[in-house]
């Protein structure tokens, strides 16, 4: 594993600068990792809504599952590794993790290799689709490098584990930098900085730090901190109040989900994964495994990553049209899966998204 980490982390500026040349150049390559459970299933359906929509990518298709773990080898291999980092982008399926024993997480050793140092998770109201809350608009950034996942523990002495928090101050400002940069280019107003520096004094303090020095760089964007159980809080009395969030790797973990969960769940969230050499935009939900094979799966969350993947490199009009025929599907209430409290199959839900795109397309929107 340390070869491929090390031949991730070898992309380059050339890298960087032809994912830039990707963001106007039309057609492009992206990465696909179908994953286990449902993956395959919201895959397929995924890239039949993006052939609909006529979206210009070529897909190219890579196996990382748990089921293919081999003890003592590679966890991702590094073929799939140059993949993502030759195409700049990536869309993944849920991967299963072992709780408690077992092989590293797969999602955080793709982190980890490709550096994919922000995790950019917009929480936002379903149209439709009623909640305890309505107007949710919120995007939480999580810095996905270190912290609690630096995944340096070991036992003491027997029935005693130690667990490494690692906070730097390299990583703290590009994530604040981030942060700071994705509110002004979002039209966004705020910036709260989550932390528990109260007794973390040294770590958290050093995230804040960095964190205050960002924000006076960016005069018009309003900034505040919060504790993090404050924070979570208010998230679940009060989340209209939120704007943009950032915070370290463990808070971010948990604030994103509880966002998810404020706008119906975790099958209705896009999440992305951005690098400065290649961006992974993924479904974080898992993998349904009782479901697999039963076409019951709602490809919501994936395909609205792939929205997220459309408009990192450029296809803003494409990625709405989708964006919108999807949640114009979920409104309508005629196909929804079970998850959505329907009895629409995958094959349905994609199928009325297709047409939902085709009267977009037709209408000039």
């Amino acid at each position: 594993m340390l070869n491929a980490v090390q031949g991730a982390r070898a992309a380059s500026t050339k890298a960087a600068a032809a994912s830039k040349a990707a963001a106007t150049a039309g057609k492009f390559r992206a990465t696909i990792f179908p994953g286990d459970g449902i993956g395959p299933e919201i895959a397929q359906a995924v890239i039949k809504i993006f052939e609909s929509a006529k979206v210009p990518v070529d897909w190219e298709f890579h196996t990382i599952s748990t089921h293919a773990v081999t003890p003592g080898g590679d966890l991702i291999s590094q073929e799939a590794l140059d993949s993502v980092i030759r195409n700049k982008v990536g869309l993944k399926g849920p991967f299963a993790t072992p709780i408690g024993k077992g092989h590293r997480s797969l999602n955080l050793t793709l982190r980890k290799a490709l550096n994919l140092y922000a995790n950019v998770r917009p929480c936002k109201s379903i149209p439709g689709y009623k909640t305890k809350y309505d107007d949710v608009n919120f995007v939480t950034i999580r810095e996905n490098t270190e912290g609690e996942y630096t995944g340096i523990e070991h036992e003491v002495v027997p029935g005693v584990i130690e667990n490494l928090k690692v906070i730097t101050r390299t990583a703290s400002q590009r994530i604040a930098e981030f942060a700071f940069k994705y509110a002004e280019e979002h039209g966004r107003k705020t910036v709260c900085a989550v932390h528990k520096a109260t007794i973390m004094k040294l770590a958290d303090g050093l995230f804040l730090e960095c964190c205050r020095e960002v924000a006076k760089k960016y005069p018009t964007i309003r900034y505040e901190e919060m504790v993090i159980d404050n924070a979570m809080l208010q998230m679940a009395l009060n989340p209209t109040r939120f704007d943009v969030m950032v915070m370290p790797n463990l808070y971010g973990d948990i604030a994103s989900d509880l966002g998810a969960g404020l706008i119906g769940g975790l099958g209705l969230t896009p999440s992305g994964n951005i690098g400065e050499t290649a961006s992974v935009f993924e479904a974080v939900h898992g993998t349904a495994p009782d479901i697999a094979g039963h076409n019951k799966a709602n490809p919501t969350a994936l395909l609205l990553s792939g929205v997220m993947m459309l408009k990192h490199v450029g296809h803003h009009d494409i990625g709405n049209r989708i964006e919108a025929a999807c949640l114009g599907v979920i409104e309508e209430g005629k196909y929804r899966t079970g998850d959505l409290g329907g009895k629409a199959t995958t094959t349905d839900f994609t199928k009325a998204i297709c047409e939902k795109i085709a009267e977009l397309e037709s209408a000039g929107k």
